[in-house]
């Protein structure tokens, strides 16, 4: 079983916080992780209700009742945003005795299980995102096949590639048909289908609204609306363009991907690594991929951006340490990368020290000054 890198960091909140809350999509692996939680917790009494079973709703019919028998317990709530009445219960209960690993909630992404937890249990909750699996959790030798199938556990540990396909295809049609509606977003099926594969296809793009709108016959609000739901759910990451305060015409558009590697492939239809090594917007795709790996070890207080002007200046992804020190960063598929006259263009705009190009290589070396090509399987240098 693949250990996942933020048990421990759970485990030791669930030693100083009274609520833990664990959010993520669907099938990314919440129970798994929750259950290996539990087999190692000593001298506590843990229970374990999955609101989607009907006999654990049915034990939560008084939940006031049921919840203040076990004050000392660590309580395990799946599927929370199914009960959001529970959030006010949990915070009476916790300021009525408060002590650390009262509760630990888990939730797919929804917006509405984050609005309640964060009206009700402001100051008592710390939460974590589980992501589909990273590179930093299944080994580099493996890059290939997590970047063709993504990290979704069923997905990537499937027996074969047409296995893995067909999965990540159930997966898409059961999120629009069952998963979002659960959520009470209703919009047909159809039309938000349409819309993810559009995005597909512009994968770390600019985000046009007029232009989707325009394409699918509705309005720009009604995309951006689409958009939104995507990001709630955490399927679509924005990554927010950085402002400076300096005469250069800016792009203020986010820039879109589809997080996972394995959705954007199913929805493009590559079913194959030698498929994908083929496909003309493989560098896309690869660029998504490691900015995902790269923001899913990156410290709590860090902030993401890309920078881009008018006249070509480009960044793909621009961080800031909690020092407020910059680290630029361009990724490039690529046995040779090459410094490109953007990225010079922008570093002269920019205070940079540390200025990576990541590439699947096997070597560090200097391309020019304070500029390093840096092999994927040493991101962590990044940081």
């Amino acid at each position: 079983m693949i250990r996942r890198k933020i048990q421990e960091a759970i485990e030791r909140s669930l030693k100083k916080y009274p609520v833990v809350g664990i959010l993520g999509p669907r099938q990314v692996g919440k129970t798994t992780l929750a259950k290996m939680i539990k087999e190692g917790i000593t001298g506590k009494r843990v229970i374990y209700l999955d609101l989607e079973l009907p006999s654990d709703l049915n034990k939560l019919q008084e939940p006031e009742l049921y919840l203040s028998q076990f004050l000392d317990t660590l309580v395990i709530i799946d599927e929370i945003q199914r009960m959001s009445s529970l959030f006010p219960l949990i915070r009476a209960l916790v300021d009525k005795k408060r002590i650390e690993g009262q509760f630990l909630i888990l939730g797919s992404a929804s917006p509405e299980f984050i609005r309640h937890a964060s009206e009700s249990l402001a100051g008592r909750i710390i939460y974590y995102e589980l992501t589909p699996f990273t590179l930093h959790e299944i080994g580099y030798e493996h890059i290939h096949k997590l970047w063709l199938r993504g990290g979704y556990p069923l997905s990537y540990l499937s027996e074969n590639e047409d296995d893995s396909f067909a999965w990540r295809e159930s997966f898409i049609k059961t999120y629009l048909e069952m998963d979002i509606p659960q959520l009470g977003i209703h919009i047909p099926a159809v039309h938000l289908r349409r819309f993810w594969t559009m995005l597909a296809h512009s994968h770390g793009q600019l985000w046009n609204s007029s232009q989707i709108a325009n394409s699918m016959g509705v309005s720009a609000p009604t995309v951006r609306n689409y958009l939104d739901i995507l990001v709630d759910t955490f399927i679509v990451r924005q990554l927010q363009p950085y402002y400076l305060n300096i005469k250069k015409r800016l792009r203020k558009s986010p820039k879109v991907y589809i997080r996972d590697s394995g959705l954007l492939h199913a929805l493009l239809g590559i079913r194959s690594f030698e498929n994908l090594q083929g496909y003309p917007s493989a560098g896309n795709s690869w660029e998504g991929f490691i900015i995902e790996q790269i923001l899913g070890i990156m410290p709590e207080g860090w902030q993401p951006f890309f920078y881009r002007t008018g006249a070509g200046a480009e960044i793909d992804l621009f961080l800031i340490n909690r020092k407020n020190e910059p680290v630029a960063i361009e990724v490039k598929y690529s046995a040779s990368p090459r410094v490109s006259r953007g990225l010079l263009n922008a570093l002269r705009d920019l205070s940079c020290k540390k200025v990576f190009i990541v590439y699947p290589g096997e070597e560090s070396y200097p391309l020019g000054n304070n500029i390093y090509s840096l092999p994927v399987k040493d991101i962590i240098r990044i940081l």
